[in-house]
């Protein structure tokens, strides 16, 4: 099974009194970019995305410590329960891409060491392993903010001393802590029908996420991004007629205009051929 058609997708969200994702070269405030605008990168949407399938039963390799379920310390253990013992590299892409949603989703990138090191001076000697790389249909734009942002950084008490009496403190009990105060952010994705074919990427999987983009920050609350901070406002849906797409991602991701109070409309090109009625048809999704 693979993608029938082409999808393009599009999720507006909001910030308030929120750090959606912290810069850790930058002392953990919110990331800019030059012009001031924010913006939250694909790593960390995709993170986001993984934890709603995971809740939703889907079987997910790329885990984080703070949200697991299985026992597994690490990737490579993770990986070595379901692919020990598989010797082609073909036959390693389809077993993972059978078992872990987001592999067959994303792409992964696996690394083996040689089973039998070669002396040097050998032909072929000092053989380091093989890499084996997946590459997944589904691709995720870091979001940007639609105006610069304002941040608000707080000196807070970070930890208390105990030992001793308590009346010494130590170097790490005062830090800083930042938020944005408000920001309207839009990313873009894409699903291709090409690339579904050899990972096995399915209509059914394509809804799976479609069902999860909607409530993207649901059980995703932390000190820096309370309860409430962050909040889906429109998931766009665009379905293309055919496995090539009517017209190009670039196009479609052009065609949606977000202000910045989150009202969102659509546009046409300025081609000959570039009206609305030629272009797949967007589906509006309320966020959760």
């Amino acid at each position: 099974m693979s993608l029938s058609k082409k999808i393009d997708f599009a999720v507006v969200f909001k910030v308030t009194n929120a750090n959606p994702n912290g810069d850790p070269l930058n002392g953990n405030r919110p990331r800019t970019i030059y012009e001031g605008n924010g913006e939250v990168s694909d790593v960390c949407i995709k993170r986001k995305i993984r934890n709603r399938l995971m809740e939703a039963g889907a079987t997910i390799f790329v885990q984080s410590d703070d949200n697991k379920n299985d026992k597994h310390p690490s990737l490579k253990s993770r990986a070595d329960e379901v692919l020990t013992g598989i010797k082609l590299p073909e036959d390693i892409a389809r077993k993972a891409c059978e078992t872990w949603f987001d592999v067959r989703t994303f792409g992964q990138l696996f690394a083996f060491k040689a089973s039998v090191k070669k002396a040097k001076g050998e032909e072929g000697g000092d053989d380091k392993g093989v890499s084996i790389g997946i590459r997944g249909p589904v691709s995720i734009q870091s979001a940007f903010s639609t105006a610069p942002i304002s941040l608000t950084s707080t000196q807070i008490t970070k930890s208390v001393s105990s030992e001793g009496d308590g009346t010494k403190r130590g170097s790490d009990t005062m830090g800083m802590k930042h938020r944005v105060d408000r920001g309207i952010y839009t990313f873009f994705g894409s699903m291709n029908p090409q690339l579904s074919v050899k990972t096995g990427f399915s209509d059914d999987d394509a809804a799976a996420i479609k069902s999860v983009l909607p409530k993207l920050f649901e059980n995703d609350a932390s000190s820096a991004r309370p309860e409430g901070s962050m909040e889906v406002l429109k998931v766009v849906w665009w379905e293309h007629s055919c496995a090539s797409g009517q017209v190009s991602s670039a196009k479609v991701h052009r065609s949606l205009a977000v202000g910045d109070d989150g009202h969102i409309a659509f546009e046409a090109g300025k081609g000959p051929d570039d009206t609305m009625e030629n272009w797949p048809k967007p589906e509006l999704i309320e966020g959760a």
